[in-house]
């Protein structure tokens, strides 16, 4: 459904080009939730913005529905870490949820009945005309959710979508996407520097490391559909796939030296100047 295919991006030209993301190969498929994880500064959120078509790839391509993408495609959602800034302060929770159906030919039926189905699936029931200073944290990236729900997205993109509330919210807010996921049968890809998150919503752990950053590792975690934080988090396949993904963070990290470092700022090649092959 989104696929990336040999994805480059670079900034800057010739001796001042800096390689971010180097020769990116993944897919999505239908109703998959993937988590993509790694280090921060690794250019994760770089990585989301070329595959919403936010940012355009400097080699490589990115596809949804087998359509070259170049700019934000129809069909997809995107939920960002800092939700206080992506909503709008003077409007009420439901004509926030109800800001991406406007200009797109939908009914004024349609567009009510879709908001009142979103605001009952993430719990706001009740709150539809509070301003979003009157909310919780929490009770914002409901609505920041909410919002890309209205949509009806085939694929739902998230950026660090919890890193902003504490513990218990954040549980709340996982448990939430997965049943957010399973009733609107969307995907999801979310990006997360949390392993524990990205094992426990994931379907597929896709980890991203190095100096540019490559795919250098893809884990099915095989936890079943239904999930709990409590009984998932305890079960030893959990164990399993958490302790792989931490030691390729850990051993990726130890192996990307200063010179690596230097050599991405110049390019991003290797030392006989050819580049990683990237896993799928």
């Amino acid at each position: 459904m989104l696929e990336a295919v040999g994805l480059t991006k670079a900034y800057g030209s010739g001796d001042r080009e800096r390689t971010i993301l180097a020769d990116v190969n993944f897919a999505l498929a239908e109703q998959e939730f993937v988590c993509v994880v790694g280090h921060s500064g690794t250019g994760k959120t770089t990585l989301l913005r070329c595959l919403t078509g936010l940012l355009s790839p400097t080699a490589g391509e990115v596809r949804f529905r087998g359509q070259r993408v170049s700019s934000p495609p129809e069909g997809l959602a995107i939920v960002f870490q800092d939700y206080s800034r992506s909503l709008l302060p003077w409007l009420s929770v439901e004509h926030n949820i109800g800001l991406p159906l406007e200009g797109k030919g939908i009914s004024r039926e349609d567009q009510a009945e879709r908001i009142a189905h979103a605001v009952t699936a993430v719990g706001l029931s009740g709150h539809e005309r509070k301003l979003p200073h009157e909310l919780s944290g929490g009770m914002q990236q409901r609505v920041a959710i909410a919002r890309a729900l209205a949509y009806q997205p085939s694929v739902l993109v998230m950026d660090e979508p919890f890193a902003s509330v504490d513990a218990q919210t954040r549980a709340e807010l996982e448990d939430l996407t997965l049943q957010l996921r399973k009733e609107y049968r969307t995907s999801v890809l979310l990006v997360t520097h949390d392993v524990d998150e990205a094992v426990y919503l994931g379907d597929r752990v896709v980890v991203i490391g190095g100096a540019p950053a490559r795919v250098v590792r893809v884990e099915e975690t095989r936890l079943g559909r239904e999930r709990d934080q409590i009984e998932t988090k305890m079960l030893p396949r959990f164990a399993e796939v958490r302790a792989e993904i931490l030691r390729e963070i850990r051993d990726r990290s130890a192996r990307t030296t200063p010179t690596e470092l230097l050599r991405a700022t110049l390019g991003g090649k290797g030392t006989d100047g050819t580049r990683e092959r990237s896993a799928r």
